[in-house]
């Protein structure tokens, strides 16, 4: 971050769900609800507009149309690992557009580099004249 703003998402504002993981695992996936699905209401949080503008404008597939982040953590055995990975990825795709992207202002091009360029074109054609025909 430019300035060091930093957004940390208060667990309050934040759904969590446990279930059970999906893939191999054996039997504590089969009877472990270690998984967390996490849900964050962008438009009813207390971020600020122009970030909640900037999030909901990502095309990002955890984006639903209502404006609800949905992130699924499975990656750690213990349901709590998962719950901080889940709101550690909510954090770093919040503060992914924390900051307005700096506008691009169109350049000229130089005098010279203007004139270098009809330079080297008229050489060019110079150089293509002498292709034609020879006159004998």
């Amino acid at each position: 971050m430019a300035d060091g703003v930093v957004f940390l998402i208060d667990e309050t504002e934040v759904e969590f769900t446990a279930m059970r993981a999906q893939g191999a695992g054996g039997q504590n996936v089969n009877k472990v609800s270690s998984a967390v699905h996490l849900r964050f209401d962008v438009g009813a949080s207390s971020l600020p507009l122009d970030v909640k503008a900037r999030l909901l404008a990502l095309r990002d597939s955890r984006i639903t149309q209502e404006g609800v982040v949905v992130i699924k953590a499975q990656q750690y055995r213990s349901q709590e690992q998962n719950r901080a990975d889940a709101l550690a990825r909510l954090n770093a795709l919040v503060n992914s557009v924390a900051h307005p992207p700096v506008v691009r202002r169109p350049t000229k091009p130089t005098y010279g580099s203007k004139q270098r360029r009809l330079e080297s074109k008229s050489q060019r054609g110079q150089t293509k004249a002498l292709r034609g025909k020879v006159q004998a």
